[in-house]
């Protein structure tokens, strides 16, 4: 079994490559979708579902980009690790799409969609494991310090 790899400059950059691409083939998919002939029976709410979606899937695209930029930036000295730690976090909770509004998108739509919500859990793992290092936790001599405490007190 191998061991996890920490987020470091190669795996920001090829990210940020796949970020870029992702998001404009997102905004080349919406705009493309104004043009499409949504025949339902409300094509009010089939446009409204349309650009909610829109809005949400570009909104969780462009967290992840700003996330990248902030790691780059990072990586090329430009903020410090403080700096990071304190601005560059995702958000806890991205826009997650409405299923009743995805199923009057086409699928082409909805597999892109899916496959930004995959992204942005992707980067959201590098994110939680890269600030889960700066939790506190006791060091090996407190733990056995107290582990010691307590069998001196049960005995």
């Amino acid at each position: 079994m191998t061991t996890p790899v920490d987020i470091n400059r190669s795996i920001v950059e090829g990210l940020y490559a796949e970020a870029l691409v992702l998001a404009d083939e997102v905004r080349l998919s919406f705009a493309l979708a104004d043009q499409l002939d949504l025949k339902q029976e409300d094509e009010d709410l089939a446009r409204i579902a349309l650009s909610c979606e829109a809005l949400r899937t570009s909104t969780r695209m462009m967290h992840v980009i700003a996330w990248l930029l902030n790691q780059r930036a990072y990586f090329h000295n430009e903020i410090s690790e403080f700096q990071l730690r304190r601005c560059g976090r995702l958000p806890v909770e991205a826009s997650r799409s409405d299923p009743e509004q995805l199923v009057m998108l086409p699928l082409v739509l909805r597999d892109l969609i899916a496959a930004t919500e995959r992204f942005y859990a992707r980067v959201q793992r590098f994110d939680r494991a890269w600030h889960s290092r700066f939790t506190m936790s006791p060091c090996a001599i407190h733990r056995l310090r107290d582990r010691l405490g307590r069998e001196l007190h049960c005995a």
